[in-house]
C-alpha cells in the first residue's frame, strides 16, 4: 500500500510538472496580415484606457494626467481631471463607463494619487459625470494606502461584472515581501465594490479583524489586465511576473494568487525570489508566459468582424511590442498567434461597440484593426 501510494504521489508530481511544462511552451505563431490598421488619434504618449461614449466618441486616459474625449479622430482635452502623481508606472490610469451609462452618466477612473497618508502616491478610484467637456460631481470610492515614493506597480484595470459589482486592480508597489499576502493591508489585490463604493456585504473579508473589506482576492503582483467572459461571466486577470512568470488568472472570491510565495519567475537580478511554483491554498494561474511578454490591456473578442479571432482573448505586449491571440478551448489555452507585429509597446485593447477592435500605441495612439 505504501508503494502504491509513492507511486501515485510520483504520478501526480509528473503529471503537474507536464502540465506546467506545455502551460508556457505553446508556439507562437506568426501573424497572418488579413487586416490594415487606421489611426484614430494620434499625439498620444502612453494611452492606458479606453472608453466609449453611446455616441460612438471615446474617452482616452493619458499617462500623464490628460483625458482626451476623441470625436472623428479630434482630440479635446478634458478639463477638472484631478492632479495625478505622475512617477514610473503611476499616473492616470483605467476608465470604464457605468453599465448602466445612458441613464446615470457614471464614468470610473483609477488613477494614482498623492491624497492620503505618507510621502509619494497610490491607487485611488473615482467616479464622475461629463458635462460640457468637463468632470463634474467627482465622488472618492476606493483610495489604497499608505502613500510610497517608489514607482512601480500601481496596476490599474477596472471592470463591472453582470451583477454590477465594480471590480479593479491595484499592484503591491513594490513591496512584495509586505503587502500581497497580507489582507489587512491594500496593494497587491483585486477589489469588488457597489458602483456606489460601497462594501458588499458578502465580500470575502468583511467581518475580520482589521481586514480590508474591499478585497476579493489576494497575492497579486501587478495586474494590469481585467476582463469580463462573455459566456460565463467570470472575471479575467493578467498580471506582471518578474523575469518570466506573467499570469492569466480567472479571480475567484477570496483565493490567493500566491505573489510572491509562489512564482514561474526570477527575480531581476538572477536571484530565486520562491523555489515553489505549486502549493496548497494557492491558486494556480491558468496560463504563464515564459519569457515574460509583460501583458496590458485584455479583452475577448465577441465581434462577427473577426471570425478567426471570434472567442478567443487579445492581450497587449509591451516587452514585444504586440498584440497577442491567445487562442481558448473553455478554459483552457491552446494557441498563440502575433497581431500587429512590432507595433511598438501595446498598453490597451477593447472592443468597440461598432465590432472592430481598438488598441492603444504608446507614442503612436489609439489604431483600429479592420480586417480585409
Amino acid at each position: 500500500m505504501k508503494t502504491f501510494s509513492l507511486l501515485l504521489f510520483s504520478f501526480f508530481i509528473l503529471s503537474c510538472e507536464a502540465q506546467l511544462k506545455t502551460n508556457n511552451e505553446i508556439p507562437l505563431q506568426e501573424e497572418a496580415k488579413n487586416y490594415r490598421l487606421e489611426t484614430v488619434a494620434d499625439g498620444i504618449n502612453n494611452p492606458w484606457g479606453i472608453a466609449f461614449l453611446p455616441d460612438g466618441s471615446m474617452l482616452v486616459t493619458e499617462k500623464s494626467g490628460v483625458l482626451f474625449h476623441i470625436t472623428k479622430g479630434t482630440k479635446t482635452e478634458i478639463k477638472n481631471v484631478p492632479a495625478v502623481y505622475n512617477r514610473g508606472q503611476g499616473g492616470l490610469l483605467d476608465i470604464v463607463l457605468h453599465p448602466d451609462y445612458a441613464k446615470n452618466g457614471w464614468i470610473y477612473i483609477t488613477y494614482a494619487s498623492t491624497e492620503g497618508e505618507g510621502n509619494g502616491g497610490n491607487t485611488k478610484l473615482i467616479r464622475a459625470k461629463l458635462e460640457n467637456e468637463s468632470l463634474t460631481q467627482i465622488e472618492s470610492l476606493y483610495k489604497c494606502e499608505p502613500n510610497t515614493t517608489k514607482g512601480q506597480h500601481f496596476g490599474s484595470r477596472i471592470v463591472f461584472d453582470n451583477q454590477g459589482y465594480l471590480y479593479f486592480s491595484a499592484g503591491e508597489r513594490g513591496d512584495h515581501f509586505v503587502n500581497p499576502q497580507d489582507i489587512t493591508r491594500d496593494n497587491g489585490k483585486i477589489y469588488r465594490l457597489n458602483d456606489d463604493g460601497s462594501i458588499p456585504k458578502d465580500n470575502p473579508f468583511v467581518g475580520k479583524e482589521n481586514a480590508k473589506t474591499a478585497i476579493y482576492c489576494y497575492g497579486n503582483r501587478n495586474p494590469q489586465g481585467l476582463a469580463i467572459h462573455p459566456t460565463t461571466g467570470a472575471i479575467w486577470e493578467h498580471e506582471h511576473g518578474p523575469q518570466g512568470g506573467d499570469e492569466i488568472n480567472i479571480i475567484k472570491k477570496a483565493a490567493n494568487y500566491g505573489w510572491p510565495v509562489v512564482t514561474y519567475g526570477i527575480d531581476y537580478d538572477n536571484s530565486t525570489i520562491s523555489t515553489e511554483q505549486q502549493k496548497s491554498g494557492i491558486e494556480n494561474p491558468i496560463y504563464y508566459w515564459a519569457p515574460s511578454i509583460a501583458p496590458s490591456g485584455m479583452t475577448f473578442v465577441t465581434s462577427d468582424k473577426y471570425p478567426d479571432w471570434k472567442g478567443h482573448l487579445l492581450v497587449g505586449s509591451l516587452k514585444f511590442q504586440y498584440l497577442e491571440l491567445v487562442k481558448l478551448d473553455g478554459e483552457k489555452i491552446i494557441g498563440r498567434q502575433k497581431i500587429a507585429t512590432d507595433i511598438g509597446r501595446l498598453r490597451s485593447v477593447t472592443q468597440g461597440p461598432d465590432g472592430y477592435i481598438y488598441i492603444g500605441v504608446e507614442g503612436k495612439g489609439i489604431l483600429k484593426i479592420i480586417p480585409n
